[in-house]
């Protein structure tokens, strides 16, 4: 309490006045209506500087004069005559008290009075009010005073009082900028105080304290909690009774007494800790039914000398609607535990409260959103922000509550930042399995939804639940917009945000050591993935193709997500979650894991300068992922020089084996120029000699005509594969298969040879139009040359070609060796040069066989 709000208690300033007196002060714009106090508080009008010197000037003549009377003393003055005069000199004392000094008196109280609280404390709470306990050390300290003329009279005056007392008093403080209303009454008992300089009065009393108006108080606390009270202006009015010395009545004066206190001088409330949250389903007595329970314990240290012994209390707690216009929403109601206050203690309040069922305006959405204030609360609660609940008292009395304190409480509503819930880390593993993708149709836009490649999985998901959750609940279903990440660098967006998908879930309680977890299960169908970064998809896709470790994405999402519980069906929005993918590389023989074997090779068009043809491909799939694939181009390189392209339409491709996946290839060389035909016939001639031959495949912008960025990206990846061994038709073992000629004879006496090819086509005639071809013994020794212009046909299947005429090498070591092999067989190699002819389309190929089989006759 300021020095001011004790003035009233200290001195007052007595109604009768000497007409002088009077006709100063009025002089001095004071209100004739009602008296003065003689102790005037800090709050209390000050007078300007002329004013000030004019009445300090009264002060120091009526000291003066004072000062300057002697009293003239003989010795032969009898005792009578000493007591008259003792008796006048008393007399002229408390005149002079009355009349003459009360003006420095307020001034010298005013600036004197030490008041230094040491406790207070509520004693008991009654029906209609409280019984506190005050404790408190008063004194007057002329050291204080500035003005050394009003320190000398005010030490005079209170030197010769000595003690001022004080009846039963009641003190009612009205709020002058509310209408005046009442805003409590106070019932002080009988006091006594020496008010001699310096002089320590130990105050020990218990007042009646009585609430008034509950509106009033209602609209200064709102106003205070709002921030919009700076000054708070109140205004005491009392009949008081003053004794001076104990015994010499002084009357009763009326006193109305206005204080202006600073609301930021105030002392604020201490900062409080959340010690304790806990959520947890409750049954209800008598019935099969649980509710939703929540239990919150506060800490707070109290530095003040108060003391207070707070009944239990009820509550209600609000949430904020769609906007601050609207009501707030009642979603639970609390009660409070008992609460022993203690100066300079922690205090510990504890409350419980309960939630059957959520109201229907807390989860309707709001106009013009697709949130509710259910949504928005849960929204910057689990982003770790504090979230505004309101409380206000509960009307309803709990337990032995008095009826005012419900009805006080009811009327002020007080907003509470409710601590937020980080949830980040909450996520212990993540995976995503089954994984299916679905490349977008040819025909879609690229900037169309649909040109997005979609995927399919499912989700497997381990959180840890929070320490304060425990209740049971079940997650159904969810939705979410998740970005995808490769080494920090943002990958692309998987969005499933444009339906429900289906889940289900299995809580796990804390055992042991063990935190309480929840394992969420939900299958993904076909979500669409954009891909942001190419270069980020290329090195994703270069890690799990030739790379060593495992390759972890990471994953943030805002996932929604429904969940039933006790008091219902919630649906909360964005929650942050966070993990990570990991993905196995592929194996480092992985081309020759898939094993590629083309077979019903068909031609299906020709030009003169390129092939078109279609064939059944059977793969193995080594990767624990499938695709469908409405259309892709691939184009077919060796040596860096562009030969042709691949296409496939509509591929399933599955796990493990697949047969008969439909690839088409266009081979068309002089794309490149003349050394795209010179690699071309390289590759083909090395190919059908047996040769190990590779080809490099490479998307381009065409590849996915719907993402041309993924085929850009991907076109960085060099991926080259080795040609399949030739498999034709026939043949005793495998080396024979890869054999185009499968078998010679050799005519000496005619000087004539047919040979037996093996075409690779199942379906489609090739025709050799010129031969150019060498017979080798031992690899080098030459036996005989062909040379034939004659065009015959190459059918599917084996043919036996036309007798070709040979020139033989008669002095050649071959040649002997021939001879020695007659009627049986030998081995022989070939090197030809030949010209074939597909449909429109020629070549010239060359070809070279080793360990070709020949039957040598007469």
């Amino acid at each position: 309490m300021s020095d001011s709000e004790r003035s009233p208690l200290a001195s007052t300033r007595s109604s009768r006045k000497s007409p002088k007196h009077i006709s100063r002060r009025a002089s001095e714009g004071s209100e004739s209506s009602e008296s003065t106090p003689l102790l005037s508080s800090d709050a209390t009008p000050r007078y300007d500087g002329d004013e000030d010197s004019a009445r300090n000037a009264d002060i120091a003549s009526i000291v003066d004069v004072a000062s300057n009377k002697s009293t003239k003393t003989t010795s032969w003055i009898s005792p009578s005559v000493v007591a008259i005069i003792v008796l006048a000199m008393l007399s002229a004392a408390i005149i002079i008290v009355a009349f003459f000094v009360p003006a420095a008196l307020e001034e010298y109280t005013k600036q004197a009075l030490v008041l230094e609280p040491t406790n207070l404390a509520l004693e008991s709470i009654t029906a209609d009010g409280v019984r506190a306990r005050i404790q408190a050390n008063l004194r007057l300290d002329s050291r204080r005073v500035k003005n050394e003329h009003v320190r000398h009279v005010g030490q005079a005056t209170t030197w010769l009082v000595r003690e001022l007392g004080t009846a039963e008093t009641k003190v009612h403080v009205y709020l002058p900028e509310y209408d005046n209303v009442l805003l409590g009454t106070a019932g002080l008992p009988s006091l006594s105080v020496n008010i001699m300089d310096g002089k320590n009065n130990a105050i020990d009393f218990v007042a009646d304290l009585i609430p008034g108006n509950a509106e009033g108080i209602r609209s200064v606390a709102n106003d205070f909690l709002e921030g919009k009270v700076d000054v708070l202006r109140l205004r005491g009015k009392t009949e008081i009774q003053l004794k001076v010395a104990g015994f010499i009545p002084l009357g009763t004066h009326s006193i109305a007494e206005s204080l202006s206190v600073e609301v930021a001088k105030l002392p604020q409330l201490p900062a409080y800790n959340i010690t304790k949250v806990n959520f947890l389903e409750e049954p209800i007595p008598g019935q099969d039914e649980k509710v939703m329970a929540a239990e919150v314990s506060i800490s707070a240290y109290n530095e003040h000398p108060i003391s207070v012994d707070i009944p239990e209390l009820g509550f209600e707690v609000l949430v904020p609607g769609c906007s601050p216009y609207d009501p707030q929403i009642l979603v639970s109601r609390a009660v409070t535990s008992p609460v022993a206050v203690r100066p300079r203690t922690d205090v510990v309040v504890t409350a419980h409260g309960r939630v059957r069922e959520l109201p229907e305006s807390l989860t309707r959405l709001c106009p013009g959103t697709t949130s509710s204030p259910l949504d928005n609360f849960f929204k910057k609660y689990l982003g770790g922000e504090a979230p505004t609940v309101f409380v206000r008292g509960q009307k309803q009395p709990v337990a032995d509550t008095p009826g005012w304190i419900s009805e006080i409480l009811s009327s002020i509503t007080v907003p509470v930042p409710f601590p937020g819930r980080s949830f980040d880390n909450l996520i212990r593993s993540f995976s995503l399995t089954d994984v299916h993708f679905t490349l977008p149709s040819p025909d879609a836009e690229p900037d169309d939804p649909e040109s997005n490649p979609k995927v399919s999985g499912t989700i497997l998901v381990t959180a840890a639940l929070p320490a304060e959750m425990n209740f049971s609940l079940n997650v159904t279903s969810v939705m979410a917009n998740a970005t995808v990440f490769y080494h920090s660098k943002k990958l692309g967006e998987l969005n499933l945000r444009d339906k429900w998908q289906p889940a289900n879930s299995t809580q796990y309680p804390a055992n042991g050591g063990d935190e309480a977890s929840l394992d969420i299960q939900s299958r993904i169908q076909d979500a669409p993935l954009e891909v942001t970064d190419g270069d980020v998809l290329t090195q994703v896709i270069s890690a799990i193709l030739f790379g060593t470790d495992e390759v972890v994405l990471g994953i943030t999402a805002d996932v929604d997500v429904r969940i039933d519980t006790v008091i219902g069906q919630l649906t909360v929005k964005d929650v942050p979650a966070e993990g990570k993918i990991p993905l196995k590389p592929l194996s480092k023989d992985l081309f020759g894991t898939v094993a590629p074997k083309a077979r019903n090779i068909q031609v299906i068009d020709t030009t003169p300068e390129s092939v078109s043809l279609r064939a059944s491909v059977n793969v193995t799939n080594p990767t624990p992922y499938s695709a469908h694939i409405p259309f892709i181009s691939i184009h077919l390189y060796s040596n860096g020089t562009l030969l042709g392209e691949a296409k496939a339409e509509n591929l399933d491709i599955t796990k493990g084996n697949n047969t008969d996946l439909m690839v088409s290839a266009t081979w068309h060389p002089s794309l490149s120029g003349d050394e795209g035909v010179m690699r071309g016939r390289n590759l083909i001639s090395q190919y059908l000699s047996g040769y190990n031959t590779s080809i490099t495949l490479k998307t381009h912008r065409g590849s996915i005509p719907a993402q041309p960025l993924i085929g850009e990206a991907l076109s960085k990846l060099n991926i080259t594969v080795s040609a399949p061994r030739l498999s034709l038709p026939g043949g005793d073992t495998e080396e024979d298969k890869t054999h185009f000629i499968r078998d010679a004879t050799f005519h000496v006496l005619s000087s004539t040879a047919t040979f037996t090819l093996v075409s690779p086509l199942e379906h489609d005639t090739i025709y050799i139009e010129r031969v150019n071809a060498t017979a080798l013994y031992n690899h080098t020794e030459t036996v005989g040359r062909i040379e034939y212009d004659l065009p015959f046909a190459a059918p599917p299947g084996e043919t036996l070609t036309p007798r070709l005429p040979v020139e033989w090498s008669l002095d050649s070591v071959g040649y002997e060796k021939l001879k020695e092999a007659l009627g049986g067989k030998m081995k022989l190699d070939a090197k030809a040069v030949v010209k074939v002819r597909l449909g429109q389309w020629t070549e010239t190929l060359w070809y070279y066989g080793k360990g070709i089989g020949a039957s040598v006759r007469m």
